[in-house]
């Protein structure tokens, strides 16, 4: 057990599963499957693991998003699980091939095959510098409409860990969001052994009895700096961070809401068909008389200035007016 970066927890979460299944593979574009741990130990993978199993260090490798998720889609067939890695800049770019193939085999062949790969998603708009194609922002809710696909958004490096050593081993496509912003913060104790956090099971992170605040990652970072001013404001929440949005922990959820009859969801997406909807769709589907409020992003594509798109963004102040605002109520 040691204090480890994001990155380093999440690939040392993939090797270790590579160690134990000598077909399992890892595929990237351009970049070398490398992090180095605060003592200095470097985690190569295409080093450890060679050019057959990985895509890193050869630099050849076509800049087609559609085509390596299509190519590690093709090696799941085979019953070999895979994670691809999909930059920040081009999330988007096997949402066809996703939506119409990865996804389906399961339900196309009556659940006789089964498709064991894990898309490591590179979440953008994480503070500006990459203009409006490349700063989208909540693009979790658009894969979340797709059928036979699981979303799991980790929070910190040991949740990451353990979602991805849980994707990896579990029979069905999996998308794992992987935002900058939740990577920067601070390094937890991470086990050096696999262990597995599981997919489809929210967290509460604070109890509380005025007010049920939910949010997940990234949207998590602005409310860690968002709860002292909350309790200084003497309002008592209760934070769930549900980690997987697909299955969503709905029990979890209406549970708290129950106890508080109150529900803020935060959520670093867009306001329209924004997954936080989901989220009180579902409590109000399964609770009646709630207050139930969300706050987003705007209906806007991210500028280019970092300044911008952390004005526009629910932070910390934002969230602080919204609680006090619903617990009011």
């Amino acid at each position: 057990m040691a204090k480890k970066p994001y990155r380093y927890a999440v690939l040392e979460a993939v090797a270790n599963e590579m160690r134990e299944n000598p077909h399992m593979c890892y595929f990237y574009e351009y970049q070398s499957p490398v992090a180095v741990s605060p003592l200095g130990d470097i985690l190569n993978l295409a080093k450890e693991f060679g050019p057959v199993r990985t895509s890193g260090d050869r630099g050849g490798w076509p800049l087609d998003e559609a085509w390596y998720a299509g190519a590690a889609t093709g090696v799941a067939l085979l019953g070999i699980p895979v994670v691809a890695e999909l930059p920040s800049m081009t999330t988007t770019m096997p949402l066809e091939f996703i939506y119409n193939q990865t996804a389906n085999f399961s339900m196309m062949t009556g659940g006789q095959v089964n498709v064991p790969i894990v898309l490591w998603m590179d979440g953008a708009g994480r503070g500006g510098g990459s203009a409006q194609q490349h700063s989208q922002v909540g693009q979790e809710a658009m894969y979340a409409n797709i059928p036979g696909l699981k979303i799991v958004c980790p929070s910190n490096a040991y949740d990451a860990a353990g979602l991805m050593t849980a994707a990896i081993r579990d029979p069905d496509p999996v998308q794992f969001w992987d935002y900058g912003e939740v990577a920067a913060g601070e390094q937890p104790d991470v086990p050096d052994e696999p262990y597995e956090v599981p997919i489809g099971e929210a967290v509460v992170r604070q109890e509380g009895t005025d007010l049920t605040l939910l949010a997940w990652a990234p949207a998590t970072v602005d409310v860690a700096k968002a709860l002292p001013d909350i309790e200084a404001a003497g309002i008592s929440v209760e934070y769930i961070d549900p980690r997987t949005l697909k299955p969503l922990d709905v029990e979890t959820i209406v549970d708290s809401v129950k106890k508080t009859g109150k529900l803020l969801v935060v959520e670093h997406g867009y306001w329209t068909n924004g997954y936080s909807a989901n989220v009180i769709a579902e409590v109000a589907q399964n609770l009646d008389g709630a207050i139930l409020r969300r706050i987003t992003f705007p209906d806007a594509a991210g500028p280019a200035d970092g300044g911008m798109i952390r004005w526009m963004r629910p932070d910390a102040p934002k969230i602080l007016e919204a609680v006090q605002k619903v617990a009011a109520m």
